[in-house]
C-alpha cells in the first residue's frame, strides 16, 4: 500500500473522529483501511429523514489523486443514485479534487440528499417523479426510510429473492451478500 493513501487516510479518520459532520460516521474496517464502513442520517426537513443510510467507501492506491468508489449498501430511491447503489456525483467523477477528504464526500452526499438534480439522473423514474409527482416521489423515498432501519443482510436477501436472483433456478437458495465488518454498527458521534 502507498504509504502516502495510507497517512492521509488516517488523516481523513482521525479528522471524521474528532470533528464529524452532523449525521455523518465513518470509519475503515479494522484489518483493512481501503474499506470504509460509513452511515450518513436523513437530513431533517426531507423525505429521508430519520434514515439511517449505509454506505461502503472504497478506495485504491491513487487515493487522494482519484477518488474512492463509493456504494450504498441500504436501497435508495433518489434521482442520483443508481439500482446498485452507486452515486451520479460530480465530485466523485468529473469534479474531484485531492483536497476533498471522506468528511467532504460524505457531506456532499448528505447535501445530495436534501437536494437532488433530477437534470442528471441516475435513476430516470425517481428523476421523473421528483419532477412531476413529488407525491408519490415522497412515498417512494419513506418506504426506502423504513427499510433502511432493517439489517442491510436482510434487505440485500429480500431484494434478491424479490427479483429472481435468489438462486431458485438451479434449486439452491443464494445468501445474501455478508456486511462488511459490522457496517450497521457504525453510529454518529
Amino acid at each position: 500500500m502507498s504509504t502516502n493513501c495510507k497517512k492521509r487516510l488516517i488523516r481523513d479518520f482521525r479528522r471524521l473522529s474528532s470533528d464529524p459532520p452532523g449525521g455523518i460516521s465513518g470509519s475503515p474496517l479494522p484489518d483493512n483501511i481501503m474499506l470504509w464502513n460509513a452511515v450518513i442520517f436523513g437530513p431533517g426537513d426531507t423525505p429521508f429523514e430519520d434514515g439511517t443510510f449505509k454506505l461502503l467507501l472504497t478506495f485504491d492506491e491513487s487515493y487522494p489523486n482519484k477518488p474512492p468508489t463509493v456504494k450504498f449498501l441500504s436501497r435508495m430511491f433518489h434521482p442520483n443514485v443508481y439500482a446498485n447503489g452507486e452515486l451520479c456525483l460530480d465530485i466523485l467523477q468529473n469534479r474531484w479534487s485531492p483536497t476533498y477528504d471522506v468528511a467532504a464526500i460524505l457531506t456532499s452526499i448528505q447535501s445530495l440528499l436534501h437536494d437532488p438534480n433530477p437534470n442528471s439522473p441516475a435513476n430516470a423514474e425517481a428523476a421523473q417523479l421528483y419532477r412531476e409527482n413529488m407525491k408519490e416521489y415522497v412515498r417512494r423515498v419513506k418506504a426506502t426510510v423504513e427499510e433502511s432501519w432493517l439489517d442491510p443482510e436482510e434487505t440485500a436477501l429480500g431484494l434478491a429473492l424479490a427479483s429472481g436472483a435468489g438462486g431458485e433456478a438451479n434449486g439452491q437458495e443464494e445468501e445474501a451478500p455478508p456486511l462488511v465488518n459490522g457496517a450497521e454498527e457504525a453510529t454518529v458521534a
